[in-house]
């Protein structure tokens, strides 16, 4: 697998043109490749950044994009957690960093975005089999430090299957499934950095373990969806015991 990071221009709130970014930076893509893109640059290009001197309560816009959301609770209550698209994620996504003093609120809908620029790829760059993954960073529980994780992708199947295989001991695999989008958005977020790199998008090559197609993955098999309802979740029983309250979901 080959990561290469792209560096553009910085792309300047409240609105920018994400497209006409992309066109100057990507010259070609070849053919299985897959491009991963912030979800920063997107929601730049979407127009999805508030004034922070607009803003009297941040809490108050949390709640608004929040799906669910736990009152301040943290170590020193200096955040706030919340689930937004199917996700669990702190402050329902708002970035401020890089953001020339605006909150950066997440793509209104990710998966219809991924779409559009899936689509937008293929027209532009005359390429058919393309993968795209909208990416943001998030955070692991007992662990310190950001990752990359996968708001969104389109162009390829999320997961790779290993159930009813064996093992190298020929043991038949019962419940191993390779998480494909956030194993890409993790490498890549990795390689494009968090800080000043100015690289916002990249380009993965070399994937053979990724399987391409036009059309969304449609689970057959039991428990084989990319998303997990929370109730069918691992780590239901910690969430069970949360006192959840309901956010107005970017209403």
């Amino acid at each position: 697998m080959t990561i290469e990071p792209i560096q553009t221009r910085p792309l300047i709130p409240p609105r920018d043109d994400l497209l006409g970014v992309m066109r100057e930076s990507i010259q070609k893509l070849r053919e299985k490749s897959v491009v991963v893109i912030t979800s920063k640059v997107v929601s730049i290009g979407e127009g999805r950044c508030i004034s922070m001197q607009s803003v009297k309560d941040k809490d108050t816009l949390i709640i608004q994009e929040a799906d669910q959301y736990l009152p301040r609770a943290a170590p020193f209550d200096w955040v706030m957690h919340t689930i937004k698209n199917n996700l669990f994620i702190p402050t329902a996504g708002i970035d401020e960093s890089n953001a020339a003093g605006h909150y950066i609120l997440w793509p209104r809908n990710p998966k219809r975005t991924a779409k559009k620029l899936w689509q937008w790829l293929r027209a532009t760059y005359g390429v058919k089999d393309i993968g795209v993954i909208i990416t943001d960073s998030h955070t692991i529980p007992l662990r310190r430090g950001v990752m990359g994780i996968s708001l969104a992708h389109w162009g390829f199947s999320p997961l790779n299957d290993y159930r009813g295989k064996p093992d190298i001991f020929g043991r038949e695999l019962k419940m191993t499934q390779t998480d494909v989008a956030d194993g890409l958005a993790a490498s890549a977020v990795l390689v494009m950095g968090e800080g000043s790199e100015r690289t916002p998008l990249a380009v993965i090559t070399e994937v053979p373990f990724v399987q391409f197609c036009e059309k969304p993955r449609v689970s057959r098999k039991p428990f084989s969806s990319f998303e997990i309802h929370t109730k069918d979740d691992l780590y239901y029983p910690l969430f069970a015991h949360l006192k959840w309250r309901k956010g107005k979901g970017g209403r």
